[in-house]
């Protein structure tokens, strides 16, 4: 049977890591995340537990890739000036192949910018957080219900490609407060972790968790291997897909935008638009063959987002810009309205009628 809790979306990612096996927090508080720390610091005390408020940003992340090399599930959450602190511990666990779930819930940027929410840190999730030539797996959810799934999603993602994996929301997601079924949580998977720093008991070789590698030769070697394992992680890139059987105009947008291009396509399709929704549940991997796909159909793309346009690219690349792709987009910590999106669909149906 179905238990649902009325739950901030920042208070279901928590409680959905505890019901993943997470048994260790690092974090440091910033908004529109800080719930997710408050929340630990509440429940982990009573489930024999780790949470320590760090000293800073970098120190959480240190601590996380300490508890990682030991073989257990560890996260940290911050927002976008916190993720960047954090860049260099991500590419120090991405050289040594750790395992780690990082929440970020995005607020206005560049610099310290604003609280409100924002999608700006696409670019920072998808193309590197850090130094070096490695990839996070990222998920993006649009409601609270996705914020528990995904987020133990995300650690079983994380132990099975032995990769760091990102929950990326806006503050809006954060904040709003849904439903969720938190009987869906399953206890987490026994992964063998026989690289991690156990100890030896002097019944085996001792592991070494390392990133740094002074031969060029061994260190390419090794970058080369990394990779074959991003093109297999290619394959879990998926979408979540609204009205776009017929659709001659793709909306493509991903958290709270995706919701807000919903309402705007019910309001085309009453104008006798044939709009759609194709919304990135993956946003790496990008899910390249399925908006390749659509374009075969569709006649024109509009992207959705709280940026200055970065998703935008991804969505131009994977299509071969065969197909025009227009933008719709607001940032300082501005949301679009579903007027807006609309406004978006109805010039981009007249620009191809035209």
């Amino acid at each position: 049977m179905a238990e649902k809790v009325l739950m901030k979306g920042n208070e279901a990612i928590a409680e959905a890591a505890i019901m993943a096996g997470c048994r260790h927090f690092f974090g440091y508080p910033i908004t529109p995340q800080t719930e997710v720390a408050a929340y630990m610091a509440k429940r982990m005390p009573k489930i024999g537990g780790t949470y320590l408020q760090a000293e800073s940003e970098i120190a959480a992340i240190n601590m996380v890739y300490g508890a990682s090399s030991a073989g257990v599930r560890a996260m940290t959450s911050s927002s976008s000036p916190g993720i960047s602190l954090k860049s260099e511990g991500l590419s120090y666990m991405a050289g040594s192949d750790l395992p780690a779930v990082l929440v970020n819930i995005q607020r206005g940027g560049p610099g310290l910018g604003g609280i409100r929410p924002s999608q700006s840190d696409y670019f920072q999730a998808t193309r590197s957080s850090g130094h070096g030539d490695f990839h996070m797996i990222v998920l993006a959810p649009n409601n609270v219900q996705e914020m528990f799934d995904l987020t133990i999603e995300a650690f079983e993602l994380a132990d099975q490609y032995r990769m760091t994996a990102m929950i990326l929301g806006d503050g809006m997601l954060g904040q709003v407060m849904e439903p969720v079924d938190i009987s869906r949580g399953e206890a987490a998977s026994n992964v063998t972790k026989d690289w991690a720093l156990t100890g030896t008991k002097g019944q085996r070789k001792r592991n070494v968790i390392n990133s740094l590698y002074l031969e060029a030769e061994e260190l390419e070697m090794l970058n080369l291997k990394r990779f074959e394992k991003y093109a297999e992680v290619e394959k879990i890139a998926r979408t979540d897909n609204y009205l776009t059987e017929d659709a001659e105009v793709i909306i493509v947008a991903y958290g709270i935008c995706a919701r807000i291009a919903r309402n705007a396509i019910n309001e085309a399709r009453k104008k006798g638009i044939k709009a759609g929704l194709i919304r990135p549940v993956t946003l790496w991997p990008f899910p390249k063959n399925q908006l390749k796909a659509a374009a075969e159909k569709a006649k024109a793309f509009v992207v959705v987002e709280m940026s200055m346009g970065q998703m935008i690219q991804d969505v131009e690349l994977s299509i071969r810009c065969s197909r025009p792709v227009h933008l719709c987009s607001r940032t300082g910590g501005m949301v679009p309205t579903p007027e807006a999106v609309l406004e978006a669909i109805e010039n981009a149906a007249q620009a191809e009628r035209s």
